[in-house]
């Protein structure tokens, strides 16, 4: 099983930039492609940007691209999400999640963080 903690959320302002952290822990945790979601107050979980095991495939929202980069370093166990140009539409909780798929869907996933919030301001 694979645990995941998320960090680097905070308050920022439009325009500005914040880079979210997801540590992963458990054996394996560098063989899932790992995701970015996130919710809004009342609002659905949606799909941010993924990547795969290996870190050479990249899939964005086409909200989001151009704008934020996911990354990962296996060898710290950890994927990154750096997010440039912030507007206040992508103020949410933002959840890392494991998954065996490249996926933009959130029932795919089989472990979550619990979230770090982002509120970017006008």
């Amino acid at each position: 099983q694979v645990q995941l903690a998320e960090s680097g959320g905070g308050l920022v302002q439009a325009g500005g930039s914040l880079r979210l952290s997801c540590a992963a822990s458990g054996r394996t945790s560098s063989m899932y492609g790992m995701g970015w979601f996130r919710q809004a107050p009342g609002k659905e979980r949606t799909f941010v940007a993924a990547i795969n095991w290996s870190g050479g495939s990249t899939y964005y929202a086409n909200s989001v691209k151009g704008r934020f980069t996911i990354s990962r370093d296996n060898a710290k166990n950890a994927v990154y999400l750096q997010m440039n140009s912030l507007k206040p539409e992508d103020t949410a909780v933002y959840y890392c999640g494991a998954s065996r798929f490249n996926s933009e869907i959130p029932a795919e996933y089989i472990a979550w963080g619990q979230g770090t919030q982002v509120t970017v301001s006008s």
